[in-house]
């Protein structure tokens, strides 16, 4: 029987003691002293966010499906037990086994969203591992460091011994395989993280100087190790049917945020959203299909839920869609399994399946404009015109709904006051078709339209990684802008908006495209108490702004500064399947207002062809 790490008295004084104790149904359970290589799988964040991370429940069932690798789990402990853990001298532990971090071969962390960043060295802190690769010594696990945020590693270099570039199906096996063989070989630290540099996708920031121009700008990123190469080249899954996917999720004791089968549909996207870092980092989109059905089957069986979530950045855009959406609803609808479909366009196929799926009295419609006017929506490249949503809208209303969510984004390159105010005025326009439209006696109530704005965050491996950022003043006072035009709307009361923390934003700005000088803000901020970031309640921006004063650091750099089209950027060793010259063309079809049309309808020469799979090989 496991012994637990933390003792009874601890574990009745914590919140959710069961985010500590592991046993979950379909834990894997291995003996420990039987494997080659154990692998501690890091979420840096609250036990209920990294439970419900696809990407994760993917690799730790991929990992443990081979006999000589033990794959556990840990997550950042909570904000009542992390001073607990320190007091007593308690090292952070796995789940499954209930021991130390610090004694495994590798710590994986997942880099989902950069307000994880002092989380991560929480991880590290609490787990008696050095903060600074450097310091580690030969009995410390290698940590390695993957997800969309591994795309400018950077900021973080100093706290990573490697850093795995793409789709973790690839190269992991052979990433494990060389770490055995250097084990069984007798070799150092340094011999494995030179033969592991050798391996498409690998990147280890030790082998790497960086000079500086006088004026801030990188002067030169250059390898310092012989097996270091110039380029870090991203892995992708060419055929989504040729990789493993999960038969067995893991089941938590408590409530987590996706509580449900998850079925990936797909991977990447065809749309083309000048701002957004998953469209392009995740080219080329990729279908799948064959293992669909039969994983849904051995899921529900495996883990009794009762939701099937179809997950992608697109669902609207994968070509077996209704098919597979009539399968699952013949099959399962009438066992008590609900199926929810995010990320669709609202047309009248959506709007039929969601009907036949959802209870229209509990649920809203979630449309995403991003921008208020045509000419924003244009500079975006969102594809999406205000005929098409209110005509979404408007069968939505006529199909029974009456509560709708709007996605804005303020501080977009080239925004103007009339942009900002459009959001208003397509919000009430949706309301007035609702009103128009529906007679008196047909109505559910009065219709409920909620419009929300994120801050623009300009991002890399986007056309928009050259746009200067709003500082925080700008944003709010666009906010107001576009909180005032509201206030004019003749269906004002029916109307509501609510917009994201605006400092927040910024310090996520200076994180996705910051350089090795902010690691020090990173770790200046954590001592000085950061934790938690992206928790609004536990975010402290007077810590952060002290630690950018103490060392030295610039914010207006890396956020409000203008860069040339020629700036060597600090993620530009990595090739990430799309061209800086695409990013050129498209950031100056941003400017000129122009539309590129989707992948579907013609290619746009990205560079992510060279793959060999996805939609650049569909028969057009």
């Amino acid at each position: 029987m496991r012994k637990l790490a933390l003792k009874d008295e601890i574990l009745l004084t914590v919140q959710q003691p069961a985010r500590y104790i592991g046993g979950e149904v379909n834990m894997v359970k291995k003996d420990p002293s039987a494997v080659d290589v154990r692998f501690a799988m890091c979420f840096p964040d609250v036990y209920e966010i990294g439970m419900s991370h696809l990407g994760i429940q993917i690799l730790y069932s991929m990992f443990n499906s081979r006999e000589d690798i033990y794959c556990e789990r840990v997550y950042s402990p909570w904000m009542d037990l992390d001073p607990i853990m320190r007091e007593k001298n308690i090292p952070l532990f796995t789940l499954e086994t209930q021991e130390p971090v610090k004694n495994f071969d590798f710590l994986g962390i997942t880099l989902q969203y950069e307000m994880c960043y002092t989380n991560v060295l929480q991880i590290l802190d609490l787990a008696q591992i050095p903060l600074h690769a450097a310091d580690r010594g030969e009995d410390m696990p290698i940590v390695i460091g993957g997800g969309p945020c591994a795309y400018n590693p950077e900021p973080l270099a100093d706290f990573f011994d490697m850093f795995y570039i793409g789709e973790g199906e690839t190269v992991y096996f052979e990433l494990l395989d060389c770490y055995k063989e250097n084990k069984k070989n007798g070799g150092s630290r340094r011999d494995f993280l030179e033969k592991a540099a050798q391996i498409e996708g690998i990147y280890v920031p030790a082998f790497y100087d960086v000079e500086y121009n006088e004026d801030g700008t990188l002067k030169s990123f250059t390898p310092n190790c012989p097996t270091a190469k110039e380029k870090i080249v991203k892995q992708v899954v060419a055929d989504m049917d040729s990789v493993p996917y999960i038969e067995k999720p893991l089941v938590p004791f408590i409530k987590v945020t996706q509580d449900r089968v998850v079925l990936e549909i797909q991977r990447g996207c065809i749309r083309g959203c000048r701002f957004c870092q998953a469209g392009n980092v995740y080219r080329p989109l990729r279908d799948s299909l064959e293992y669909l059905k039969h994983y849904a089957y051995d899921m529900l069986k495996s883990t009794g839920h009762e939701e099937i979530s179809l997950s992608s950045l697109s669902s609207s855009d994968y070509t077996h869609l209704e098919g597979l959406v009539n399968f699952l609803i013949d099959e399962f609808k009438g066992k008590g399994v609900n199926i929810s479909l995010p990320s669709l366009r609202i047309d009248a196929f959506s709007l039929d399946v969601m009907s036949k799926v959802q209870d229209i009295k509990k649920s809203s419609l979630t449309f995403a404009p991003e921008a208020g006017s045509q000419r924003q929506r244009d500079v975006i490249n969102k594809g999406l015109t205000e005929e098409v949503i209110l005509k979404g809208a408007s069968d939505a209303f006529h199909a029974g709904w009456n509560r709708v969510k709007l996605y804005f984004m303020l501080g977009q390159p080239t925004e103007t006051v009339e942009d900002m105010e459009g959001i208003a005025l397509l919000s009430e326009k949706i309301a007035e078709t609702y009103y128009d439209e529906i007679p008196k006696d047909q109505r559910h109530g009065k219709v409920q339209v909620v419009a929300s704005s994120s801050f623009f965050v300009p991002k890399p491996f986007t056309p928009f990684q050259w746009a200067r950022m709003c500082t925080k003043e700008e944003f709010l006072e666009r906010a107001n802008i576009v909180r005032g035009k509201f206030r004019e709307m003749k269906n004002f009361k029916s109307l509501k908006y609510n917009w994201h923390e605006a400092e927040l934003t910024v310090l996520e700005g200076v994180l996705a495209r910051g350089d090795r000088r902010v690691g020090a803000v990173i770790e200046e901020a954590y001592r000085k108490g950061a934790i938690y970031d992206s928790w609004s309640e536990f975010f402290k921006n007077e810590v952060w702004m002290e630690a950018f004063k103490t060392c030295g650091v610039d914010i207006d750099f890396y956020t409000t500064r203008e860069r040339s089209l020629d700036e060597l950027f600090p993620w530009d060793f990595i090739d990430a399947g799309v061209s800086k010259n695409f990013l050129k063309r498209e950031w100056q079809n941003a400017l000129d207002e122009k539309v590129t049309p989707n992948c579907r309808q013609k290619c746009s020469g990205c560079g992510a062809a060279k793959y060999g799979g996805g939609v650049c090989f569909e028969k057009r």
